[in-house]
Formats: structure tokens, C-alpha cells, sequence
């Protein structure tokens, strides 16, 4: 689809450039079309020096760099802000109080594309299950465009590629979905995978409003759409929002997948993750053969309880994306096995989640515990005694890579989140990956 002409001349403030890809892309696909562009973000010029790069030729961006100034926010046509930005913001305060629209990638793709689109949120599995059902689209002879949360890809951009005979299957994390309030609009076929309480600290600690964002992927759905909810968050999502949800509900777990299909990706949630993934597709008229066939091939999310190899009989897994307790749990009961097995590397920057319920079970799961500095690492400390702490990952897998005997599982899922000893999880997940494949 040429939207150029919608963008072409008007002034826009990109809000957030980052260092994923998906800000650099947002920004370079408007510049291409002619807007004139304010990028700014709190992040120096240095500290943004490999995506200010990729921008710099093009004379319709101006920069502005380790500050935002309200002066940015007045007299502009649009403020594309990135995820993660606070609705409190001032300067998002500044915009709306001068009348300016706020929008963000993936709401704005959505309106102006105006292709059937798939969402998926929800605290885990989202990502998994995302790219399961574009697999099982791609493997039954649909054109797919696959974007929202995912890294390095704009999804403004992909405005560019959109058809009317494509379908976009987009994850949606609560900010982006919090965008959609902003344009009330929802997509065709969303899918709610799992609740459970994260980014406690962007939400004060209230789950209510990380539901709220979240819940905006069905609120604006039609009787013709379809909401497919997984069974873990199916009673909090119909007490809570179930006189607001209009489209033809699916309730699904690993018990609607059925018991014969045979999965390359280990565990039960992946099992519980098809079953959604599957729901969707059969939602597109996808025949059962095609989703069967594409599930049994697919090998899983990098950084997302990703196997990366086996060395001298220990089996290495990289689950760097696990940001939250019940992530990490999950991912021990499924490559756990019988006995105590696993060394997991663990610990990162605090959320301020209940840990509580994993500290627990650790001792029974794994043969040993091995930290990664941080806040988080500082706050359950204690209740790991006997566990080593590393300020540098190469040092903490060297560890656990001595430790570890034939038969063995080397488990990297950290629970907490990256912020401190890493960028963001993405350089966290390339790190440990790196680290895998060096060994001899």
C-alpha cells in the first residue's frame, strides 16, 4: 500500500529511536515519504550512535538527543511515540493539550493498511505464538506480514509490502496495545495468551492498568471478529471485561491440540501455546493439515527456551527472553526431566515481581544456581546461599560449564530483566548465544 501521500509534508515527532531497529525504521520509512521529522530521545547521540547513523543522510530529520523540549510537542501534525513511553508524560501532556494526535506504529499500520490483521498479547507466550501462526499462514499459502513487538522490524514499513491480500500477525505488547485505544481499533482475530503480573514498575504496582492496556486488543472488536483467550487468564478476562467482549470467543490449552500432534519445542506451555496458535489459524480457515504440519516444524523464538546445542553430552539452552518468574519456571519443568539436572543461570536489573513462588522450587529443580548481577539478583540473594554471582556472563557460563556433567542441562532464564549488564534482552540473548557456540 503507497501511503506516502498521507505522510507526505506533514510534521511529525518520532518519540524514541532506540536501539532494536524498529524506531529506525519507523523514522527512515517517513522520511522516505517526505514528512518533516523531529526524532528525539533521552538517549545521548553517542549512546544512539548505530541508529543515528543509518539516518543521518536524510535532510528532512533533525535530532534531538538527550532531552525531549516541549517545543517538539506544539505545532506539529503527529507524535509517533515508541513503547514504553508513559501517557503521563509531559510532553505527550504538551501534544494532546495542543490537539495533536499520539499514535504508535502498530495502531497506525493497522488504520491506514486496512488489512485483516491477527494480534496476540498476554504476559508469556505472545511471541511464540505469534510466529507459530504466521509460520502455519505461510505453510498453508498465505501472504504474511509479521511485525509489532518484534525486533527489527517497523511496522509502519511494512505499509510498504501490504496488500489487500496480505494478512499481518502482529505482537502486541500492553504498550502497543495500549495504542490502540488511542485509535480504537482492534485487530480482526486477537488472541490473549497468559496474565501474570509484570512491569510492576511502569505500572506502580497496579495489575488493573496492565490489564486495561492489555484488554484494548478486544475491545474494539465486532461480532464478525474472533477472540481466542487461553485457559490460565480466561476467568480474569470474562470477570473482568466480559460484558465488553463482542466477537465469537475461543477458550483453548494443550488440551485442544490434539494428543497426536508431535512438537519440536519442548515443554507443556509450548504444547498450551499451539493450541492457541491453532485456534487462530482454524479462525483464518486455515484446514488442521497445514497448522499440523507447520507446528511439528517449528523450532521455537530465539532467546525464548531456544536449544542451542549440546556439548560434551550438556544440552544448552537459551531462554534470555524470560523476564518474569513464571517464565522461568516454565522453562525448568520443560527441560528439567527426571532428577536434578539442570545448572541455571539466572538474575538481572528487579520489576518488582513476587519471586516467591520460583524461589521455591529452584532447590528441587535444579543441581545449581548461578546469578547475574543486578538489583533483582540483590533482592533475592539471600535466599540462594549457596549460589555464585557473576558481573560478567562469559565468567557465569564458564561456571556453569565446569560444573555441568554428560546428561546434564545448561538453563540460561534469568527471570528479571536485562537493564544494568546489558542494553536490552535482545544483546543479553546474542551474548549467551555467542558464548554457546564458541565452545569447542
Amino acid at each position: 500500500m503507497d501511503a506516502s501521500a498521507y505522510f507526505k509534508g506533514k510534521k511529525i515527532t518520532v518519540m524514541g529511536l532506540g536501539l532494536l531497529g524498529r524506531g529506525i525504521g519507523d523514522a527512515m520509512y517517513l522520511a522516505e515519504c517526505g514528512a518533516e521529522l523531529i526524532v528525539t530521545d533521552k538517549k545521548t547521540r553517542e549512546q544512539l550512535a548505530e541508529s543515528v547513523t543509518q539516518l543521518e543522510s536524510f535532510p528532512n530529520i533533525t535530532f534531538v538527543l538527550g532531552e525531549h523540549r516541549l517545543e517538539d510537542f506544539r505545532e506539529r501534525d503527529l507524535i509517533l511515540k515508541a513503547a514504553g513511553v508513559p501517557l503521563d508524560s509531559p510532553y505527550i501532556a504538551e501534544a494532546k493539550g495542543n490537539g495533536i494526535p499520539v499514535r504508535m506504529s502498530a495502531d497506525l499500520f493497522m488504520e491506514l493498511s486496512g488489512i485483516q490483521t491477527i494480534g496476540v498479547t498476554g504476559t508469556r507466550g505472545k511471541s511464540t505464538v505469534t510466529h507459530m501462526i504466521a509460520d502455519i499462514l505461510t505453510k498453508a499459502g498465505k501472504s504474511v506480514l509479521l511485525g509489532g513487538n518484534v525486533r527489527g522490524v517497523s511496522t509502519l514499513a511494512l505499509l510498504k509490502e501490504s496488500t489487500p491480500e496480505h494478512v499481518a500477525v502482529l505482537e502486541l505488547d500492553s504498550w502497543q496495545c495500549q495504542g490502540l485505544a488511542e485509535a480504537k481499533v482492534s485487530p480482526h482475530i486477537a488472541v490473549f495468551t497468559t496474565l501474570f503480573p509484570d512491569h510492576a514498575n511502569y505500572y506502580k504496582d497496579d495489575p488493573g492498568r496492565y490489564l486495561a492496556d492489555k484488554a484494548n486488543i478486544f475491545l474494539y472488536q465486532s461480532p464478525d471478529d474472533t477472540l481466542v483467550i487461553g485457559k490460565q487468564c480466561a476467568p480474569t478476562l470474562i470477570d473482568t471485561y466480559g460484558e465488553h467482549i463482542v466477537a465469537k470467543t475461543v477458550i483453548a490449552d494443550e488440551s485442544r491440540l490434539p494428543s497426536e500432534w508431535v512438537l519440536s519445542v519442548p515443554g507443556l506451555h509450548n504444547r498450551y501455546d499451539a493450541a492457541l496458535a491453532l485456534a487462530a489459524a482454524r479462525a483464518s480457515g486455515v484446514p488442521d493439515d497445514a497448522s499440523r504440519a507447520a507446528l511439528a516444524a517449528f523450532r521455537g523464538v530465539p532467546g525464548r527456551l531456544e536449544f542451542l546445542r549440546e556439548a560434551g553430552g550438556v544440552r544448552i539452552y537459551n531462554d534470555s527472553n524470560s523476564t518474569t518468574p513464571e517464565a522461568t519456571l516454565a522453562a525448568l519443568a520443560a527441560v528439567g526431566g527426571e532428577g536434578k539436572r539442570t545448572i541455571l543461570i539466572m538474575g538481572g536489573s528487579d520489576k518488582g515481581l513476587d519471586m516467591s513462588a520460583l524461589l521455591l522450587k529452584v532447590p528441587d529443580c535444579a543441581k545449581r544456581v548461578i546469578l547475574l548481577a543486578g538489583t533483582g539478583t540483590d533482592r533475592i540473594l539471600a535466599n540462594l546461599p549457596d549460589a555464585s554471582v557473576y558481573d560478567d556472563l562469559r565468567a557465569a557460563f564458564a561456571e556453569a560449564m565446569r560444573y555441568a556433567e554428560p546428561g546434564d542441562t545448561v538453563l540460561f532464564s534469568p527471570a528479571f530483566a536485562s537493564f544494568g549488564m546489558f542494553k536490552n534482552e535482545y544483546e543479553r540473548s546474542d551474548a549467551f548465544a555467542r558464548l554457546a557456540k564458541e565452545l569447542a
